[in-house]
C-alpha cells in the first residue's frame, strides 16, 4: 500500500432558515417542534449543542470523554443561525467561536469555520450587486463573530457559476467546496488535454485550480467532496454506529493515488445528531478514537491546501448546486425535482414566481438608486456597509 500520508477532512454545514415573525423580530411558538417552543431550539438541543459536547463512552454508557466536535470538523454556520444562537443558545455558541480559536492554534494557523454567503441566496441567480453584499455581509459578519479572517466560504445548496467565483476571488476568499457533480472537466495544470468528469467522476481527493473566465488572471481553488460517502453518512444511516462510519471513511482511501489524498465529506451539520439520533456521539468517536488509529491525519481545507497546492485545473458546470440534478432549476422552474405529492401535481408556479420576484428586485433597484441619492453619498457602498448596523 501507498504509505503516504492520509488526510481527513468532515464538513459540516450548520443552518437553519431564520424563523422569526418579522414584525415582531421573535420566533413564535411552533407547534411542530413540540416538546420544545420551536424548531431552532428543538435542532439546537438535538445537535448544535450536543456537537460542543459529545460524550464518548464504553459498553456500559459510560462516559469516557466529552469532545467539543467543532474543533475536529471544518464547519460553516449560516450567519442568521449564529445571531439566534448568540441570543438563546449561548453556550453552544460560545464554545463554537472557541472551538475555532483553538483550531487556529492546532492547525497551523487555519481554523476550522469558514464563512457562509449571508442570506443562503442561490448565488448564480443573483445580480452582480447582490452577489457582491451576499458575500460582503457573510465576511463581515465571519470576522465580527470569529476575530478573523475567513480562508474558505461556503455557498448555499453549493450553487455556483463563474461569476460567484469571481466575487468571492475579489473579496479575498481562497477556496470553496463543490459537489463531485458540479465538475465538468479536468487537466494537469498547463496541459492541453481534458478529461471529461462530468458525471460524478472527478477524483475526491484532491484540490482543484479553477480559473476565473470572467477576470482572466485570478483563480480560487475548488474541493470536490466524496459524493458516495456524504450520502451514506445521510441516507446509511451510518451514524448508527461509529465503527460502521470509520470502515465508510476507509472506504474512501484508494491505493492508486500517488498523492496525499485528502477524504473528506460534506453533509448537512444537522446530520449529527438531529436528523440521526446521537449521530454527534458517532462524529466524536471517528475523529477523537478512531481516525488516528486508523491512520488518518485530521486536517482542514485550509491547512491541507497549503501544504498540498492543486496539481490539475478543473472546469465547472456552470449554474450548478448540490441538490438539484438540473443545476439550479427547483429554484426557478417546474424542473422536475419533487418532494412527492399527489398525481398530477407539479412546480410550474415557480417560474412566474421567479419573475415577479426579479422584476420587483429590478423596479425596486430604479427607485433605490435615485431615492439613494438624497441620503447617501453612494447607496450600494451604504447598503454593503449596513451590515455594521446589524
Amino acid at each position: 500500500m501507498n504509505q503516504k500520508e492520509v488526510f481527513l477532512t468532515i464538513h459540516g454545514h450548520f443552518y437553519q432558515p431564520p424563523r422569526e415573525n418579522p414584525w415582531l423580530e421573535s420566533i413564535e411558538l411552533q407547534d411542530s417542534a413540540s416538546p420544545y417552543h420551536d424548531w431552532n431550539e428543538r435542532i439546537n438541543n438535538e445537535c448544535y449543542n450536543p456537537n460542543s459536547i459529545a460524550k464518548i463512552v464504553d459498553s456500559k454508557n459510560r462516559i469516557l470523554n466529552v469532545v467539543n466536535n467543532y474543533k475536529l470538523i471544518s464547519f460553516n454556520f449560516g450567519p442568521t443561525l449564529l445571531s439566534w444562537m448568540e441570543e438563546f443558545a449561548p453556550l453552544a455558541y460560545e464554545r463554537v467561536i472557541k472551538a475555532d480559536i483553538e483550531s487556529v492554534q492546532e492547525r497551523e494557523g487555519h481554523g476550522n469555520a469558514i464563512a457562509q454567503v449571508y442570506n443562503h441566496m442561490i448565488m448564480p441567480l443573483a445580480n452582480e450587486k447582490d452577489k457582491q453584499t451576499q458575500v460582503l455581509w457573510g465576511i463581515k459578519d465571519f470576522e465580527t463573530r470569529f476575530g478573523r479572517t475567513s480562508e474558505g466560504m461556503w455557498l448555499s445548496e453549493t450553487a455556483v457559476d463563474d461569476d460567484t467565483l469571481r466575487v468571492l476571488v475579489e473579496n479575498g476568499i481562497k477556496y470553496t467546496i463543490l459537489s463531485p457533480y458540479q465538475a465538468l472537466k479536468i487537466r494537469k495544470l498547463k496541459d492541453k488535454e481534458w478529461t471529461d468528469v462530468s458525471w460524478g467522476n472527478v477524483d475526491p481527493a484532491r484540490a482543484y485550480r479553477y480559473n476565473i473566465k470572467s477576470a482572466p488572471g485570478k483563480h480560487i481553488d475548488l474541493f470536490f467532496y466524496d459524493g458516495a460517502i456524504s450520502k451514506s453518512v445521510a441516507f446509511d444511516e451510518i451514524l448508527k454506529d461509529g465503527n460502521k462510519f470509520i470502515r465508510r471513511l476507509k472506504e474512501g482511501v484508494s491505493e492508486e493515488r500517488e498523492y496525499f489524498q485528502l477524504i473528506n465529506i460534506a453533509t448537512d451539520g444537522e446530520s449529527y445528531g438531529h436528523h440521526t439520533k446521537f449521530g454527534d456521539m458517532a462524529l466524536s468517536y471517528v475523529l477523537r478514537v478512531k481516525a488516528e488509529e486508523e491512520g488518518f491525519t485530521i486536517v482542514n481545507y485550509a491547512q491541507y491546501l497549503e501544504k498540498n497546492p492543486p496539481e490539475m485545473e478543473v472546469d465547472i458546470k456552470q449554474a450548478s448546486s448540490w441538490s438539484c440534478f438540473h443545476g439550479v432549476g427547483r429554484w426557478k422552474e417546474d424542473c422536475g425535482c419533487s418532494t412527492g405529492g399527489h398525481p398530477g401535481w407539479n412546480q410550474k408556479w415557480r417560474k412566474p414566481l421567479r419573475d415577479a420576484l426579479d422584476y420587483l428586485r429590478d423596479e425596486l433597484i430604479v427607485i433605490f438608486e435615485k431615492e439613494g441619492k438624497k441620503y447617501f453619498v453612494e447607496s450600494w457602498n451604504a447598503r454593503n456597509n449596513y451590515i455594521d448596523v446589524i
